[in-house]
């Protein structure tokens, strides 16, 4: 089984400076991991990037658009402005399979919205998709943030997508 990582909008407006996710910097550091652990096993990786309305922390061109990880060359950026990766770019999952990819690892912001629409969304389409806890954030809303991200975990689970611990992640 060939795994890919997708880091879903690990942008500086949700890791960076006031505006940023409770424990941005463990946050920070779990990526950073994953994405050292991805590349050091010549897994795929497509980072996407969300675009924000005008006015919006993370509106195209702004400083909380850009990516906090810049991608190697090889590792696409993936532009959408909806929830689901997958609804933006309908070749999405094409071009994954292109790079031998038929699971998924998914992480990053936000839990609730689009790291869940991601990964049901690759779900969806016949990937196996994993989402580590501990590898996906948001912030406090209807519920604190870790109720929304306990929640979206057994969502996830429901789902069909897999919830595993960080120290359980392989890319092979």
């Amino acid at each position: 089984m060939g795994y890919g990582l997708i880091l879903v909008d690990v942008q500086r407006n949700m890791l960076e400076g006031d505006g940023a996710v409770a424990g941005a910097a463990e946050l920070r550091d779990v990526l950073a991991g994953l994405l050292e652990a991805a590349r050091d096993a010549g897994a795929p990786i497509v980072h996407v990037k969300n675009d924000g309305p005008p006015g919006d922390p993370d509106e195209p061109g702004t400083p909380g658009w850009e990516l906090v990880f810049p991608p190697r060359p090889g590792e696409p950026i993936v532009r959408k402005d909806a929830p689901n990766a997958f609804e933006s770019n309908p070749a999405l999952a094409d071009v994954l399979r292109a790079m031998g990819v038929d699971a998924l690892i998914v992480a990053g912001l936000q839990s609730e919205h689009c790291v869940q629409a991601t990964a049901i969304g690759a779900a969806e389409r016949g990937f196996d998709v994993v989402v580590p806890a501990g590898a996906h954030a948001t912030y406090d809303d209807d519920a604190p943030a870790a109720e929304i991200v306990e929640r979206v975990e057994l969502d996830l689970a429901a789902a069909g997508v897999e919830v595993i611990e960080l120290d359980e992640v392989r890319f092979h």
